[in-house]
């Protein structure tokens, strides 16, 4: 198949891209192509495996994807009919969920910092949610790969966590910024400028430096930010991988003694139709992220999984997870312009971790968040401004900064995603249902949060404050674990029940710490991929897995 795909205004990927046939039985079949799908398919192809990975939507060229429009921006999103429930239904689509090859790493704002050492030892720690399978070390050199690979940007010295640096020099802090960075120094708060993001601060290899434009949410039109898409994507086709757009997997078919024989998916066929088709595979990744995997694992019910594949625990879509995002507006008597520069250019991480003097467990981190116009009048909607009353408070939009509370909610069996009674989609596949809620500690956390927030800004100079309630990241739903009775996958993210079936995405997290999970969801993939490339040829995927298997990276 000949590609001629702009990844940014000097980069076209114009080449010839390997083909499969369905019928041909490759080493790994990948459904997802975002921050663990996309790494994986460029780890395996480098490797010498062959990959076919598959993606529900097209091809995002940055000439004709990547507009300068909120509204024009919708067919980044994955916008395929889901249904929420619970206290409180989670919205989908332009925040938490992207269609297309990148994933939801083409609209993500490009924050990347790292988990910290205490979210792999939350239940040790705090009593609360579960420890992981792993430790922070484990994963340690994977986020250092990764942030010269995606590249990050940062400062010399992140403080929180384990200490670190970043590769790349920050990039300047836009007027947003400043206002998180004025709030919190004069509070005593400790706060860094220009990342951790996703964006290089100045030109690297055919992708330019950013521009400053302020429009990474709609998918960034100059190439500079970030994605699998121009990041890994290019790699894996150069090694020989397919990347097989508009294939919607909807089931993972078995051979008679319960290994995974492959993936069934609907094709837009050379005359329009869907048609049905099966990828066969030696081995099959689920990396359709929080909704997808479950849905797709859950509708792959058979005589020998009748409750859903690889879901013997009963874990498959439980422990749902969603960050607590609420936006904090402060209006600024001088003008702000918060459109300008990234939305993800200044962070604070000083309220992480558990404080004994708080009345709830965990913490949270403050980011800049920048909404442009559309977005900005959602959010003053949800304030109680309507009607001409809107309109006047869109006249001061270049007055306002909003940060954003980015939250830990804690794992909890009751936030799940499990499969609609009677919906479907456009091809006839069961769509998800979500229930979500919120609990005692998660709502303790959120209202400290908001008050912090809004101190910052007032501190800075803010007149007037408010918030509405956001939740972003969906992670969790197909948890790793050290046994196979607690989870659905272990520490390398292979199922406990079929020896070769993975789950690599942000499904697999245990906790979510109050980080951004892009570049952990990365480092995982890529883990794994290490694990793989020499768990294959020693014949593991033969049989299931064992507690804590042995094989080493």
């Amino acid at each position: 198949m000949k590609l001629h795909v702009h990844l940014s205004p000097n980069w076209v990927l114009d080449t010839d891209m390997r083909e499969y046939r369905p019928s041909e039985e490759v080493d790994f079949c990948i459904i997802g192509s975002g921050a663990g799908g996309g790494v994986l398919a460029q780890r395996l192809a480098s490797f010498g495996f062959s990959v076919v990975a598959l993606e529900a939507g097209p091809w995002h060229d940055s000439e004709e994807s990547m507009v300068s429009d909120e509204a024009g921006s919708n067919p980044l999103y994955w916008q395929d009919l889901r249904i929420s429930g619970g206290s409180e239904p989670l919205e989908f689509g332009a925040n938490n969920s992207g269609r297309g090859v990148g994933g939801s790493t083409i609209h993500y704002a490009g924050f990347c910092p790292r988990l910290h050492p205490s979210d792999f030892r939350v239940r040790s720690l705090d009593g609360v949610a579960v420890d992981w399978p792993m430790a922070y070390e484990d994963l340690e050199p994977y986020y250092a790969r990764m942030e010269r690979e995606y590249p990050v940007s940062g400062p010399a010295l992140y403080p929180w966590g384990k200490p670190h640096g970043y590769p790349y020099a920050p990039l300047q802090a836009g007027t947003a910024g400043q206002q998180l960075l004025e709030g919190c120094t004069k509070l005593g708060i400790r706060v860094v400028a220009g990342g951790p993001v996703a964006i290089p601060a100045g030109a690297m290899g055919k992708r330019p430096h950013c521009i400053m434009r302020g429009f990474c949410l709609l998918g960034c039109k100059v190439g500079a930010k970030s994605s699998t898409l121009v990041s890994h994507i290019p790699s894996a086709i150069a090694n020989g991988a397919e990347i097989r757009t508009a294939a919607m997997a909807f089931e993972i078919g078995l051979h008679s003694d319960g290994s995974a024989r492959g993936v069934r998916y609907f094709r837009t066929g050379a005359d329009g139709t869907r048609v049905e088709e099966e990828q066969r595979a030696r081995a099959v990744v689920v990396a359709g992220y929080a909704i997808e995997s479950p849905r797709l694992l859950l509708n792959s019910t058979s005589a020998q999984f009748p409750d859903g594949l690889a879901n013997s625990s009963g874990k498959v879509g439980k422990y749902l997870m969603a960050q607590a995002g609420p936006v904090v507006w402060g209006r600024f008597p001088e003008m702000i312009r918060q459109y300008k520069a990234p939305p993800a250019c200044a962070i604070t991480e000083e309220f992480y971790e558990t404080d004994p003097r708080n009345d709830f467990v965990r913490g949270y981190a403050l980011q800049t968040v920048s909404p442009l116009p559309i977005a900005m009048a959602h959010i003053l909607s949800e304030d109680g401004c309507f009607g001409e009353g809107l309109v006047q408070a869109m006249q001061d939009y270049n007055h306002y900064a909003c940060l954003g509370v980015l939250g830990e909610i804690l794992p909890d069996e009751r936030n799940y995603v499990s499969i609609d009674p009677t919906a479907k989609d456009r091809d006839g596949i069961p769509v998800p249902y979500s229930h979500f809620n919120l609990f005692e500690n998660d709502q303790r956390m959120i209202r400290a949060g908001i008050r912090r927030a809004e101190e910052v800004l007032r501190t800075a100079g803010a007149t007037e404050t408010s918030s509405v309630h956001r939740y972003a990241h969906l992670v969790g739903t197909c948890r790793m674990g050290s046994s196979p009775s607690v989870s659905v996958v272990d520490e390398w993210c292979r199922s406990w029940d079929v020896p070769n079936l993975f789950v690599c995405d942000g499904s697999v997290l245990p906790t979510q710490g109050s980080a951004n999970p892009a570049i952990t969801i990365s480092a995982i993939a890529a883990r794994t991929a290490d694990w793989m490339r020499r768990a294959v040829p020693a014949g593991e995927l033969a049989h299931r897995p064992t507690r804590r298997e042995a094989v080493s990276v």
